[in-house]
């Protein structure tokens, strides 16, 4: 595996920790610039829709760009707009440095993802995005609860100027060691924007797509309420909830190695088992979740399962887009990111609704269920092609 790729993935990381990180530090956030709560919980939804706005515009505005000054660009302007939500007392300001970070980092998630897989033969495709991804699956293991820390230790800010000071070595790599044409050599003069779009038409993407983002929604429904879960269900201590969140992370990691190791873009009979038998793990976790010991396997075993199958996706999507190189990779980030906005707003209405938070895990299961469904559409109209 290049040593690049490994590059690439200590940058994901450092995003990573940015985009989760917030759910430990919204308390310190709205003591410190007077807001409240629910104000300085909106950044976490803010990122999440710089994530889906910037991936497709941000990965067309540098398709053609030079692959090094595309990834330094990005990366540049992740660690300024870091070193600016640290000092400001503002909290419109703090707001817009969320945005812009998210844009950045879905640009720069997309070029990596283009680049990574440009550098490996296509049998090794799913094991290059892999160890891209796995930088995310290590910021749940040790960015968050470290973020986490580090907010109670010294204030908010510290976990900002943390995840700039993380970005500095991966930005001296990429000067230095980033592939300084297009993605895709063979189409260094020949970037067709529209015509790499025009692949969203395709039922196979559309499918691929749909499906990524009810397996990513499942996941973050419930995640955005592990740790409340974990204190008001579970009745953990509050020093515990970095372990929970870990025990994920864990779970993630492992998934997502495995799945890179096995993976091919392909649905095959592992992967389709995974998806069919997530609805129901998630349904153990709401009906075992007020004990410790259950609520820790079951969150070490979903990491595994959720973030394994969301890698395999990852893969499928840009197999399934092929014809848009430049953009395939972008496709798959709005596809997660959306996800991962509307699983927490679906789990918010159930939890407020029920009064109970175990709703969160139910919502999970629900939008499992319809992936399962989305699964079998697209196995039907496949066989009905092959008959035909």
């Amino acid at each position: 595996m290049p040593v690049f790729i490994y590059v690439l993935s200590l940058a994901v990381f450092a995003q990573g920790t940015s985009e989760f990180m917030l759910s430990g530090l919204v308390p310190g956030i709205a003591g410190d610039l007077s807001v409240s709560v629910g104000a300085a919980a909106s950044l976490t939804s803010a990122y999440a829709i710089g994530m889906i706005v910037g991936a497709p515009v941000m990965a067309a505005l540098s398709a053609r760009w030079p692959r090094r000054r595309a990834l330094a660009g990005f990366l540049t302007a992740f660690v300024v707009v870091h070193a600016v939500g640290a000092v400001t007392t503002n909290f419109a300001v703090l707001f817009a440095t969320r945005v812009v970070a998210a844009i950045v980092n879905a640009g720069f998630l997309a070029v990596a993802m283009s680049v990574a897989t440009a550098l490996v033969a296509p049998a090794r495709r799913a094991r290059a995005t892999a160890v891209l991804l796995s930088g995310v699956t290590l910021a749940c293991v040790a960015g968050v609860p470290a973020g986490a820390l580090l907010g109670e230790w010294s204030g908010w800010r510290s976990a900002f100027w943390a995840v700039a000071a993380l970005c500095l070595p991966a930005l001296a790599l990429v000067f230095r060691s980033a592939p300084s044409g297009p993605a895709d050599a063979t189409r260094r003069h020949d970037v067709s924007l529209g015509r790499e779009a025009r692949a969203l038409r395709s039922r196979p993407v559309q499918q691929a797509l749909v499906l990524a983002a009810a397996v990513n929604g499942a996941t973050f429904a419930t995640f955005a309420y592990l740790a409340v879960i974990g204190t008001d269900v579970a009745g953990l201590p509050d020093g515990a909830v970095p372990g929970l969140l870990a025990a994920f992370g864990v779970g993630a990691f492992a998934g997502v190695t495995t799945a890179g190791r096995v993976g091919d873009g392909q649905l095959r009979r592992g992967v389709r088992l995974a998806v069919y038998a997530l609805p129901a793990a998630w349904a153990a976790l709401a009906l075992t979740s007020a004990h410790a010991v259950p609520l820790f396997v079951a969150a070490v075993v979903l990491g595994g399962l959720s973030f394994g199958v969301g890698s395999t996706l990852v893969n499928r999507v840009m197999h399934v887009a092929s014809d848009a190189p430049s953009l395939n990779g972008s496709f798959a980030t709005v596809a997660l990111n959306a996800g991962a906005f509307l699983g927490p707003l679906l789990a918010g209405a159930a939890t407020e609704t029920t009064g109970d938070y175990r709703a969160a895990a139910w919502s999970s299961a629900a939008m499992a269920a319809t992936a399962v469904a989305i699964l079998g559409v697209a196995r039907g109209a496949a066989t009905r092609r092959t008959v035909v």
